[in-house]
């Protein structure tokens, strides 16, 4: 399977991405105020570990469309594994995504103190 996998599959894969990189990166450039681009482009980046840069993208998302639920999921996903807990529960609770939210309950991450009133 090495042979396959190493020389036949994972470059069409490669291929396949960057192609699809190319078209996002066109898209943001054609229309750089419509959030779903960035939010593809970030998934594509996720999928070869570039998280940081998905991280970014997913941030331009939400500040073009605070009310786009899956960049917020996503987000809440990103902030999850780096245990950045509140900003992940921030997320969650935008995305108005119960998924979101039952993921963080069900991997334990606690829920941060609610805002106190001065």
């Amino acid at each position: 399977m090495g042979f396959w996998r190493n020389e036949v599959i994972e470059p069409i894969l490669d291929a396949g991405t960057q192609r699809e990189i190319a078209d996002q990166l066109s898209w943001i450039s054609a229309e750089p105020a419509n959030p779903r681009p960035y939010y593809h482009l970030a998934q594509l980046y996720r999928s070869q570990g570039l998280q940081e840069k998905a991280l970014a993208l997913l941030l331009e998302a939400v500040r073009l469309n605070p009310n786009f639920p899956e960049a917020h999921t996503a987000l809440t996903q990103i902030y999850a594994v780096k245990a950045d807990y509140p900003a992940a529960w921030r997320h969650a609770v935008a995305s108005n995504d119960k998924d979101a939210a039952a993921l963080l309950e069900r991997h334990g991450v606690p829920k941060p103190p609610p805002p106190t009133a001065e």
